[in-house]
C-alpha cells in the first residue's frame, strides 16, 4: 500500500482538518464528534439539510456542504457510517426553525443510525432513501444501494430548500427525484482500505468487475475488459430498461469517477452515453462529469440519469456554492 498518509488513526482527522482549512469561506468544522456545517447560518427560516455516511466518498458529502446544498455533513471513518451523535449534534447546530430533512444513502448502517437521530429529535424531521444502483434488482433482500445519484438528489433539494419550500415540499420532491434517478458502475481496479492496507477485491488487468457499488464491494459479475463502447452500452442498458425513459425526455447526464480515473477517460465515457441516449430519442438537457462520488483510489467509472421536468431543472440551474460544486453565484 502506497498512501501519502501518517498513521491510519489520524487519515479522518487530519482530511478534515486540511479540508475545513481549505474551504474556511464556506464551511466550519465540528471536531468531536466530527461534522461539517455551513459557516453562516441562512438568514431566515429555512430547512435544514443533513447527510453523511462513511469518509473515502470525497468530495460527497462534506465539499458540498454549503449554499444552495447541504447545511451539514457527518463523516463516519472510511466506509462506516457516521453515529447517531454525530446526526443529532449536527441537526442541533443548523436546525432554523423549519425542521430537519435526512437525505441517507440506502446502506444498511447509515439508516439505522440516522433513524436513531431522528427519533431523539424534539424538532420536525422528514428522510429521503436514496438507492439509486441498478445493478442490484428492485426486490434485493436489503434494497438498492445509493451511489452517485445521492449528489442529485442533494442539489435539487438543496435549491428546493434555499428557495423556501417547507419541509413537506422538500420530502416530496426528494422522493420524486430519487425514484427519477438511476445509476450503474464499473470498476477497472479494487481500491485499497488504509485499515487493511491491500485491496478490497482481486482483479487483473483483463478484467473488469461490473455493477460495482461505491464501498469497494464487487459488483454482480466479473467480466473480461472490452471496449469503452461496450462498457457503455451495458451501463446505459441496464439505467435505460430501469428507468424506461420516454423519447423526448429530458435527462440530466451525470458521468461520476471513482477516485482513479482521468478526466479525459470520463468524458470519452460522456461521449459514449449521450451517444446511447440520443439515439433512443432521450434529449440531455444538463450534464455533470467528475469524479463526485468516489471510491478512494477505485479506477472506474458509474453512469447516472435523472429524468428531469420543470421544477427539477429550475432546482439544478439554482445558484450553489460548496467545495466541489459552484455555479450561478
Amino acid at each position: 500500500m502506497k498512501k501519502m498518509i501518517n498513521a491510519v488513526e489520524s487519515v479522518l482527522e487530519e482530511s478534515l482538518k486540511g479540508f475545513a482549512m481549505a474551504h474556511s469561506d464556506i464551511v466550519k468544522l465540528n471536531h468531536q464528534p466530527h461534522y461539517v456545517t455551513r459557516k453562516n447560518k441562512p438568514d431566515s427560516v429555512k430547512v435544514a439539510l443533513i447527510s453523511g455516511g462513511g469518509a473515502g466518498h470525497e468530495p460527497l458529502h462534506t465539499g458540498l456542504v454549503g449554499r444552495g446544498m447541504l447545511d451539514a455533513a457527518c463523516p463516519g471513518h472510511i466506509f462506516t457510517s457516521p453515529s447517531p451523535d454525530q446526526m443529532m449534534m449536527a441537526a442541533q447546530e443548523v436546525e432554523n426553525g423549519a425542521g430537519i430533512l435526512f437525505i441517507v444513502k440506502n446502506y444498511a448502517g447509515d439508516v439505522m443510525n440516522f433513524e436513531i437521530a431522528a427519533e431523539m429529535l424534539e424538532c420536525p424531521h422528514e428522510t429521503v432513501l436514496v438507492s439509486d444502483d441498478v445493478a442490484l434488482p428492485k426486490d434485493h433482500s436489503t434494497g438498492r444501494r445509493g451511489v452517485a445519484g445521492t449528489l442529485i438528489v442533494e442539489k435539487i433539494l438543496g435549491a428546493a430548500a434555499e428557495a423556501g419550500a417547507n419541509l413537506a415540499e422538500c420530502k416530496a420532491l426528494g422522493d420524486k427525484v430519487a425514484n427519477n434517478t438511476a445509476s450503474m458502475g464499473v470498476a477497472l481496479s479494487s481500491c485499497t482500505v488504509p485499515a487493511i492496507g491491500k485491496p478490497t477485491f482481486d482483479i487483473t488487468d483483463k478484467q473488469i468487475e461490473m455493477g460495482v457499488g461505491i464501498h469497494g464491494e464487487r459488483g454482480r459479475e466479473t467480466t473480461d475488459l472490452v471496449s469503452a463502447n461496450e462498457i457503455v452500452t451495458q451501463l446505459c442498458d441496464a439505467i435505460d430498461q430501469d428507468l424506461k425513459p420516454a423519447k423526448g425526455q429530458k435527462v440530466l447526464l451525470h458521468i461520476n469517477g471513482f477516485g482513479a480515473t482521468p478526466l479525459m477517460e470520463l468524458y470519452l465515457i460522456y461521449n459514449l452515453a449521450a451517444a446511447f441516449f440520443e439515439e433512443r430519442g432521450i434529449e440531455i438537457a444538463r450534464s455533470l462529469v467528475g469524479n463526485f462520488t468516489t471510491s478512494l483510489d477505485m479506477a472506474g467509472c458509474s453512469v447516472t440519469l435523472t429524468l428531469l421536468d420543470d421544477e427539477t431543472t429550475q432546482y439544478w440551474d439554482a445558484p450553489v456554492h460548496t467545495a466541489a460544486l459552484r455555479w450561478g453565484c
